[in-house]
């Protein structure tokens, strides 16, 4: 593991099954003047979208024109867990399917709780007391990747950290957010189960109160992301920030993916790195004010 260090050092090389690559510098915290204002990061993951049908929807629309929109952001493969994986170890650790892991690697989970920060997982229909199966009702395992890992499954403490969605608004309110959060959806809402229309409909009704929220907005980077495409768009995914940090109405034609988010993530709060495919992420640098 590496400090964060500042961006004026010269690049290293990483050696990643076999091939050479250029490990991307850090750039430290201090160096970004808009990252100071972001205290807290919540991502909110939908499933297997078309980009274009995405950006038709009325709601996804209007806060793709609120936020930033990156329109050249990918997903890591198919199917859908393997780039949940992805996410939050920088590496989809040999996960090919949708069937239940065990993990005994490290994660952002991790990283953030050696620098004194704090996670949490809202997931919609979860059951609760460390749920392990791979599905109940609406709820499925595979979408919540902290419970793939054996360092979350085995500690009491750290699994009290999955919990239902119905916190999320009184967190919220309480303005107890914890430094970085998911947001799962359940089949329905997720358009996995339904469609884009549907999964729309319950995000406006779920989400366009916080958004409207200047105090929120004003320490709080909301990431919205789908986990993978609809296999039609070459694993292009619509993905909008916003809030915190981020200039309004900017749009990206960088092509970024999943592992630039957590990379981006571990710039923003000044964490260590996963020594795995974070370290050859390019940060997200052109949607700040």
């Amino acid at each position: 593991m590496r400090a964060a260090v500042t961006i004026s050092l010269i690049f290293c090389l990483f050696n990643c099954s076999g091939v050479s690559k250029q490990v991307v510098p850090r750039i430290g915290h201090s160096q970004i003047a808009p990252w100071q204002s972001i205290k807290h990061v919540v991502i909110i993951i939908l499933e297997n979208g078309s980009p274009i049908e995405a950006q038709q929807q009325p709601f996804m629309n209007e806060i793709s024109k609120k936020g930033a929109n990156l329109k050249e952001y990918y997903g890591i493969t198919h199917p859908s867990q393997p780039n949940y994986i992805a996410m939050i170890a920088g590496s989809t650790l040999g996960v090919r399917s949708d069937k239940n892991y065990d993990l005994k690697d490290e994660h952002i989970g991790d990283m953030l709780e050696r620098a004194g920060k704090t996670w949490k997982i809202y997931a919609e229909d979860y059951p609760g007391n460390c749920f392990l199966k791979a599905r109940s009702g609406n709820y499925a395992r595979k979408h919540v990747p902290f419970l793939s890992f054996t360092n979350v499954q085995n500690d009491p403490t750290r699994c009290e950290n999955v919990v239902a969605a119905s916190q999320f608004d009184n967190d919220v309110a309480n303005n107890s957010l914890k430094t970085y959060s998911m947001y799962i959806p359940n089949l329905l809402n997720d358009a996995h189960d339904t469609d884009l229309a549907y999964a729309d409909s319950w995000f406006k009704k779920a989400f366009a109160k916080h958004f409207k929220n200047p105090q929120l907005l004003s320490d709080t980077l909301f990431i919205i992301t789908f986990d993978e495409d609809d296999m039609k768009y070459n694993n292009r995914i619509y993905t909008v920030f916003l809030g915190a940090g981020v200039k309004p109405g900017v749009e990206s034609i960088v092509h970024y993916d999943h592992y630039s988010m957590l990379r981006t993530v571990e710039e923003i709060f000044n964490l260590d790195d996963l020594g795995r495919n974070d370290l050859l992420a390019q940060p997200i640098m052109d949607i700040w004010k």
